[in-house]
């Protein structure tokens, strides 16, 4: 009977030390490196002189573009007398 209740101890243990071991290892750990650049993107859309828009995605490292990629499918031709509700500040915004 003794060694029965050791054997139950000993797998237990043996549990939570391969449960604790297991959970280490998933866990991400600290590098000791830091973010010195934030990398990001955004939508944006960017209209031509007929008012014809396209979205693009403009990537962002700190406050330098990366890359400006036109959003397939993400376009619309406006009316002549159509005006741009966006301030020329958030039309003209790029990283910041």
């Amino acid at each position: 009977m003794k060694k029965v209740f050791i054997i139950i101890i000993a797998i237990f243990v043996l549990a939570i030390l391969s449960f604790v071991l297991i959970s280490l290892n998933l866990n991400p750990t600290i590098t000791g490196e830091t973010v010195t650049e934030l990398e990001y993107s955004y939508t944006k859309a960017i209209c031509n002189e007929t008012n014809f828009c396209q979205d693009y995605e403009i990537v962002c490292k700190g406050n330098q573009t990366i890359e400006i990629k036109p959003i397939t499918g993400a376009t619309i031709q406006h009316s002549r007398n159509w005006k741009d509700s966006r301030t020329k500040e958030q039309i003209e915004k790029s990283c910041d």
